[in-house]
């Protein structure tokens, strides 16, 4: 089973192609807030949750398994996801290792002090066709693998 924090998932649409040419399920778990009629493969289930904080992260956890794979930008919940699985990959096509959260989560942290602070902290990058097309690459290599 393929997850995705859809959200604001840039590459949904790339995970969905790809999953349905290795006939793979994909659930996309989503707040109401992003809710769309568009029509979906057959292969793709929606779970909506609440608009609260968190609420993807909390449903994930819950539905995820040994094996399963996750693409999320959050790194709070591929910290948690990484004790289900090792199956966790950003959208932007870095693939999420135990060794290197414990730096993630403390740049995270260290940026959310400085903003606590009233400091400013630069945003993510704008995502590009390269990040899409280093996620595609890297994702295919990781449905191989499984």
């Amino acid at each position: 089973m393929i997850y995705v924090d859809a959200d604001s998932c840039p590459v949904t649409d790339e995970v969905i192609d790809l999953a349905s040419k290795q006939d793979l399920p994909v659930t996309l778990v989503k707040s109401y807030a992003h809710f769309s009629l568009k029509p979906l493969s057959e292969h793709v289930d929606v779970v909506y949750v609440d608009q609260e904080k968190e609420a993807s992260d909390y449903r994930i956890m819950r539905l995820i398994k040994p094996n399963d794979v996750l693409i999320t930008a959050d790194y709070g919940l591929a910290s948690l996801a990484l004790a289900k699985t090792p199956h966790i990959i950003h959208p932007r096509g870095t693939l999420y290792k135990k060794e290197t959260m414990d730096q993630l989560l403390q740049s995270r942290y260290l940026s959310s002090q400085v903003r606590k602070a009233g400091g400013r902290m630069k945003g993510p990058k704008a995502f590009t066709d390269s990040d899409r097309t280093q996620f595609i690459d890297q994702f295919n290599r990781l449905l191989n693998r499984l």
